[in-house]
């Protein structure tokens, strides 16, 4: 472990509590926000929310309400640019499970959406959160300023877009064709997960009216962390089973995909996902203890088991 990491290690518990009590705070923003609707069209809601409502880390919520916290935001309100962000995440996890895409029947231990309801219903469902996401962002409640509502818009269609996330997983259907080098994975990586974690951090600070250059610091701490968090989960493809992260495991390496592990070996992986959650935290400097719990995260993200 490293020095950053066991002196941060002391307030793990406090960092388990918060991202709970944020899971939970999110879950009800979530559940208001998807309201079931009367008339036939309250199949594709059901399907919202069986994706948006079955429960996960909330990890990215969490990380648009602490970076918030940096700049004293109305949790209210971080509150709505989480609910947002994980909408985003959850449209992206019912159209990757897809049979076009990642073929997966597993999501957090339960059916996915296209084997609980059908694979248009599933498609529809994932296009709806999409969207939604963009009408939560834009409505006042999230912030009485237009303009900090237009940047975050732009953040998060950035972030999720073909730039970001959905260019990621673009790169990643390709990628057992691209023989790609470790600054390719990089890359790849960086726009199919870091992006998306970078982004409600960056989104926190625009909420709460930072400098740019506080904003650039979140992002960087968020696009460090995403490393460290998708190295952690190739460490789970190889180490866990299906039991114990609720989807299946071992594709990547059936699928002859370059993953973090084949090309460094497990030890040196986990080795620089710990290096990586020090990078992260050393963005974090400039806030000094507000930020503690970000810190944490980033410990989280690098060692998670799950």
């Amino acid at each position: 472990m490293t020095s950053t990491a066991a002196a941060a290690s002391v307030d793990a518990s406090a960092f388990q509590a918060a991202l709970t009590a944020t899971a939970d705070a999110v879950n009800a923003e979530l559940d208001r926000l998807l309201a079931p609707v009367a008339g036939p069209e309250n199949r594709v809601v059901e399907a919202m929310r069986y994706s948006a409502l079955d429960g996960g880390k909330r990890l990215r919520p969490f990380l648009a309400c602490a970076s918030g916290d940096l700049f004293d935001v109305p949790r209210a309100r971080s509150l709505r640019v989480a609910a947002a962000v994980e909408m985003i995440h959850c449209y992206s996890l019912i159209h990757d499970d897809l049979p076009a895409m990642d073929n997966d029947d597993l999501r957090r231990g339960r059916p996915t959406a296209h084997r609980k309801f059908d694979e248009a219903t599933a498609i529809l469902s994932g296009d709806a959160l999409l969207t939604e996401a963009f009408a939560v962002l834009a409505d006042p409640a999230t912030h009485p300023d237009g303009s900090i509502r237009a940047l975050l818009v732009s953040e998060l269609a950035q972030a999720a877009g073909a730039a970001g996330m959905v260019g990621g997983q673009m790169i990643d259907l390709m990628a057992t064709n691209l023989s790609l080098d470790d600054a390719g994975i990089d890359r790849l990586q960086n726009m199919k997960t870091g992006c998306l974690i970078a982004g409600p951090c960056r989104m926190g600070a625009v909420l709460g009216g930072a400098t740019k250059a506080n904003i650039d610091a979140l992002g960087a701490y968020g696009l460090a962390m995403g490393l460290a968090f998708q190295i952690a989960d190739d460490v789970l493809d190889v180490e866990s089973s299906a039991a114990e992260t609720g989807k299946a495991t071992g594709k990547d390496a059936a699928a002859g995909k370059a993953t973090f592990v084949s090309r460094l070996g497990l030890e040196n992986a986990k080795k620089r996902a710990r290096a990586l959650a020090d990078e992260a935290v050393a963005h974090l400097e400039a806030f000094g203890g507000k930020a503690g719990l970000l810190k944490q995260a980033a410990i989280f993200a690098a060692t998670r088991r799950k």
